[in-house]
This record gives structure tokens, C-alpha cells and sequence, in this order.
């Protein structure tokens, strides 16, 4: 019995409990409003609003996957979705939206393919999320 006493005040992994206050387990909405998240999201979201038209007027033919954009863009624009999900989303458009990235937009035929590989990886990111902001019809 003494044996065992000894054994549990010598472990050290119940000695300082303390630290563990000092460990942030996450409140992912407390955190990012304390960082502006929100806000700073809503300030992206307007700019993809002044920006994204032009470019797709511009570039709308030359790309196959418009509706693929204007269904990410109806989900960052709906007020049920998350904040931090709009996020994600508006950081892919404006990746999009911007000429200067890893092809540039400016190179023939190969331009806009980093670009789809991003909205690609959204739309497998966020999966059947985006289902109903298509028109109808598009992807049954």
C-alpha cells in the first residue's frame, strides 16, 4: 500500500495542474471575434462583390467552370451559412478574382488552370454543401 501512495506523489503528470488553464482548447467563434474574423470575412466578401462580375464577364467564355464559381458565390452570399464557412470560400474567389497568382491568368490555355484547381478543391471540399445553389438541374 505504501508503495502505491509513493507512486501517485511522485507523478508528475497530476503534480502542476496549473498549465493546463494556460492551454487554449479552442472556442473557434470567441477566438476569431477577439481577432476581428468576422469582420475582416464580411470586408473580403464585399470586395469579391465589386470583383467578381468584371472578371467573369471577361473570362466567362474562356473558363468551363462559371457555374461551378456563381454556385460558390450564392453560398457565400446566403445569411444561414457559417462565417468561418463564407471564409474559405471567399479566400478560393479571390484567389480567382486576382491575376497574379502561381499561372497567371495572362498565359494562353494554361492561365486559368491553377484557378480551377482551387474552385476544385472547394467543391470537394465543401461537397453536397453546394448542391442546392446551382441552378436547377445542373447537378442531379
Amino acid at each position: 500500500m505504501n508503495r502505491e501512495k509513493d507512486y501517485l506523489e511522485d507523478d508528475i503528470l497530476f503534480e502542476d495542474l496549473g498549465e493546463l488553464d494556460e492551454l487554449d482548447f479552442g472556442d473557434k467563434e470567441k477566438r476569431a471575434k477577439e481577432q476581428g474574423g468576422e469582420e475582416e470575412v464580411q470586408k473580403k466578401i464585399e470586395y469579391v462583390d465589386e470583383n467578381l462580375w468584371p472578371k467573369l464577364e471577361k473570362t466567362g467564355k474562356k473558363i468551363s467552370f462559371a457555374k461551378d464559381i456563381f454556385a460558390l458565390y450564392r453560398y457565400m452570399k446566403d445569411p444561414f451559412v457559417k462565417w468561418y464557412r463564407k471564409a474559405i470560400v471567399v479566400a478560393g474567389l479571390i484567389y480567382f478574382i486576382v491575376p497574379i497568382d502561381a499561372i497567371p491568368d495572362l498565359t494562353p490555355f494554361f492561365g486559368y488552370l491553377d484557378d480551377l484547381g482551387v474552385i476544385t478543391a472547394l467543391l470537394k471540399y465543401l461537397g453536397h454543401e453546394l448542391t442546392e445553389y446551382y441552378p436547377e438541374g445542373y447537378r442531379t
